[in-house]
């Protein structure tokens, strides 16, 4: 008979035998340096995609678009579409442990409307009773159309009916935020050891300039459904130096691909490049604050035509973009794309007009127009500004001169001093509707950086987010298009595309057509 502590041993020593599972770790590129974490005043791609990860709204937002149950396990809608009721799961929890109730959404939503907060991303908020109000200082914050009307339901009550309300919401926008941990640190509350969310991860580091470290929260609730232990979100601006560390098995996903590199990519890493539509487009901005694109309709023409964007999608980015002639990218339900009357002329005809508005416009080889074209750090960005400077050299005879500047200082000129005068920029859809894309050249929209300003297209904006009947709500906001392509505030060049290498090691990451992904459901095999 063997003795009992003999077996007993025999047990340990079998259990010291067993490997311990190695953390689950996702290590991501993610462009640029994160201007903030805090949902109410995040703007900005690289932010964005941190905060689904670290919050979580009444709704997620699936593969193809569509609004599902998030923090809200239901909710109704009245007859008249004007008042939702979402109830919560029971017992949500923050990451600190402290219970999340319905007046927690209540509170995050009415303080992202606040003039005093500050915050450029609160139009998406108009459709609510009295948000426009509440932004534009007429009206108090406490008059927005929600409350809670007990501690796990939460009513909304909106001024129109918003047939594109729910996929709205899962914005990270309409997040919410931690109301003492706001109220004790102010614009410090998103720093690591401050930041209490309520997402599948929490913050536990933010060196800048090299990583964001998330890791999994055990509060969140459907914690057992994560299988990561922590997520790495790397600023790296420069795609090569991105591909590079993606080669050297620093990186499971990146952030893009450099376009001078694709051959090589697709020669020696085609399974792990993924190529898929994105609802965004790529342009140039006027500033229309200031000369000498203030008021001179022909000189933005002339630009206009003068780029040829078949050149660039073709022969620089080459990897599924499409030229644009339009604001409102293709693949949306129910919208007929508008677009500029001579997109389907030869490059030829359109320099010949260019060049007649140029002359109209006051400029020619007497007296050529010098200009400077601004642009964020990136590789992709400078071979494409390069190319643009040349078109505009060649055909009119512009003198352009480029400025390269870091995300976050060229954002500053763009947005808050306005001190460019031709500028890149892109649009990528928050949620797949037209709206999104006309409501970001409302005369009042804190993104409106060209400083777009046209009464009538306001009206066609505000009359289209109030009608019900959705064929007549699409027709309204393609009559808004039209205007934007008669007025041209901005240059489109192309439909984005999403480009990623992802390792084959990576299970669960469904990237939509808003190109932002969860990480919850990701799991990595042993490598």
């Amino acid at each position: 008979m063997v003795p009992r502590g003999f077996l007993l041993l025999l047990t340990i020593l079998a259990l010291l035998t067993i490997p311990a599972r190695a953390d689950q770790v996702l290590r991501l590129g993610n462009g640029s340096e994160p201007a903030t974490l805090d949902p109410a005043l995040c703007d900005l791609e690289p932010d964005l995609q941190i905060l689904h990860d670290l919050f979580e709204g009444l709704v997620v937002i699936g593969p193809k678009g569509e609004a599902l149950p998030g923090e809200a396990e239901r909710w109704t809608v009245s007859p008249d579409g004007m008042t939702y009721r979402f109830t919560l799961r029971p017992g949500l929890t923050w990451s600190n442990g402290a219970p999340l109730t319905a007046e927690d959404f209540a509170w995050s939503w009415r303080r992202a409307v606040d003039p005093g907060t500050g915050s450029k991303y609160a139009f998406p908020f108009y459709p609510i009773l009295n948000a426009q109000e509440i932004v534009t200082g007429r009206a108090d914050p406490q008059s927005l159309g929600v409350r809670a009307l007990d501690d796990r339901t939460l009513e909304v009550r909106l001024k129109a009916p918003t047939g594109f309300f729910l996929k709205l919401i899962g914005m990270p926008a309409f997040s919410p935020a931690y109301r003492p941990a706001v109220e004790k640190f102010g614009r410090q509350y998103s720093r690591p050891g401050n930041l209490v969310s309520n997402g599948a991860f929490e913050l536990a580091e933010w060196t800048p300039q090299s990583r964001i470290v998330l890791r999994r929260s055990s509060r969140y609730w459907d914690a057992g459904a994560v299988t990561l232990d922590r997520v790495e979100y790397l600023p790296i601006e420069n795609q090569n130096e991105e591909l590079k560390r993606y080669r050297a098995g620093e990186l499971d996903m990146t952030y893009d691909v450099p376009s001078d590199q694709i051959d090589l990519i697709r020669a020696e890493l085609a399974p792990d490049l993924h190529i898929l539509p994105y609802l965004g487009t790529y342009y140039l901005g006027f500033n229309l604050t200031r000369p000498p694109f203030k008021d001179n309709l022909k000189l933005r023409e002339a630009i206009n035509l003068a780029i040829d964007r078949e050149a660039i999608v073709g022969k620089i980015t080459r990897t599924g973009e499409t030229a644009s002639y339009g604001w409102v990218p293709p693949g949306l339900d129910g919208y007929e794309n508008q677009s500029f009357p001579w997109k389907d002329e030869p490059m030829a005809a359109r320099i010949a007009r260019a060049r007649q508005l140029y002359a109209e416009a006051g400029y020619g080889p007497d007296r050529p127009l010098e200009i400077e074209l601004r642009y964020n750090t990136n590789e992709n960005h400078k071979k494409i500004m390069i190319a643009v400077a040349a078109m505009l050299k060649q055909a009119l005879g512009i003198r352009v001169s480029l400025v390269n500047q870091e995300f976050k200082v060229f954002v500053e000129a763009r947005k808050e001093k306005r001190e460019t005068q031709l500028f890149r920029d892109g649009w990528t859809a928050d949620y797949p509707d037209p709206n999104n894309f006309a409501e970001l050249l409302l005369s009042s929209a804190g993104l409106n950086d060209p400083g777009y300003a046209n009464p009538e297209y306001d009206d066609l904006v505000h009359q289209a987010q109030g009608t019900v009947d959705a064929p007549e709500r699409m027709k309204l906001l393609e009559a808004a298009e039209r205007l934007v392509l008669r007025d041209q505030p901005l240059v489109p060049i192309y439909s984005y595309s999403i480009k990623r290498l992802i390792k084959p090691y990576v299970h669960g990451l469904e990237i939509n057509i808003l190109n932002f992904y969860y990480s919850k459901p990701v799991r990595l095999d042993p490598h």
